[in-house]
């Protein structure tokens, strides 16, 4: 695993809204378990810095490690990070550390890449960011029964009611998601849903390369 960039040294909690509207403050209420709140929290986080890597960014792939293992095991890390991270970590023993991966293998699609990654048990959760392109119902049914890949391609293009979305997803490895949709036509701070359901099946694919 690569250091963290400064950005994703700190672990201090996200003031984003939540899907239903409310507060960093609301979502804590709403799910309860500390372990939940952190993963929420290095989600919106890691949405907030890719945001700021603009559009047509590549995916972007994140080891997500307790904070505080990690000083226990390596404690020259207190002299890495943040020291806000670091206080958090004392404060809260479930804050993650966000480490963003290099050198990922060749894959033609997000979901190839994904059956290629393995974590070993010192990596508690993983989080992807992708771009994706999104239809209504009907326009995504006809977009799958489409087996050529370039034609697939061209009447993904052709339709004028798509919509170019980033997701951020992040799973634990004890089995919690949450996910961060941004649409490209909305591109605020504030209107970014989230939850943990949003995109169930690329959670449950990141879930899958644990080890």
């Amino acid at each position: 695993m690569t250091q963290p960039t400064p950005s994703e040294q700190s672990a201090s909690p996200s003031s984003a809204a939540d899907g239903r509207g409310g507060t960093g403050a609301g979502r804590r209420l709403a799910l309860g378990s500390p372990r939940h709140v952190a993963l929420a929290d290095a989600v919106m986080e890691l949405e907030e810095h890719m945001s700021k890597r603009g559009w047509d960014a590549p995916v972007a792939v994140f080891a997500l490690v307790r904070t505080s293992t990690a000083l226990r095991v390596d404690p020259s890390l207190a002299d890495v990070l943040d020291p806000g991270a670091v206080e958090l970590a004392r404060a809260n023993p479930e804050s993650l550390m966000i480490v963003e991966q290099e050198d990922l293998p060749a894959s033609a699609t997000l979901e190839d890449l994904l059956t290629q990654l393995a974590w070993p048990m010192s990596v508690d959760g993983v989080a992807v960011s992708a771009e994706r392109i999104v239809l209504p119902a009907q326009a995504e049914a006809e977009a799958a029964a489409i087996e050529d890949e370039a034609e697939q391609l061209a009447y993904l293009e052709s339709r004028t009611d798509r919509e170019e979305v980033r997701v951020v997803v992040g799973a634990l490895r004890s089995n919690e998601a949450w996910c961060a949709v941004r649409a490209r036509s909305q591109d605020s701070p504030d209107a970014v849903a989230q939850g943990p359901d949003l995109v169930p099946g690329l959670a449950e694919a990141l879930r899958a390369t644990f080890i």
